[in-house]
């Protein structure tokens, strides 16, 4: 079965993901996100898996760089909205295996996903 990684391509936690992935010879196919865009559908499955504080990446430059206002006050919709609206705001990579996602990437959990 060919497995989802989703991302950007210069993200270097991204980079290292797929250098894993390559070198456990796990087949997975790359979803740019920034390019390719992602659906609503996606991301409400992941919020819902993972919780929204998981999937929205509060640390990054994009998320900081929001107004005050667009901070304040978020919420499961909220979260989903801002990230539609640019997608460099979701956590990466998202790995889907097709039963669950991982979120984030830690060599030792992808070791555990393909064990």
């Amino acid at each position: 079965m060919t497995h989802t990684l989703y991302g950007i391509p210069n993200c270097d936690t991204v980079k290292k993901a797929r250098v894993w992935l390559d070198q456990n010879g796990q087949a997975y196919a790359f979803h740019d996100y920034k390019k390719a865009g992602i659906d609503r559908e996606t991301l409400k499955g992941w919020v819902e898996a993972h919780g929204w504080q998981v999937v929205l990446n509060r640390a990054g430059t994009t998320f900081r760089a929001l107004p005050d206002t667009d901070k304040a006050d978020i919420d499961a919709d909220k979260a989903i909205a801002l990230m539609l609206a640019q997608p460099s705001m979701i956590k990466r990579p998202v790995l889907d295996l097709g039963d669950r996602t991982l979120v984030g990437f830690k060599p030792e959990q992808y070791a555990a996903a393909f064990g």
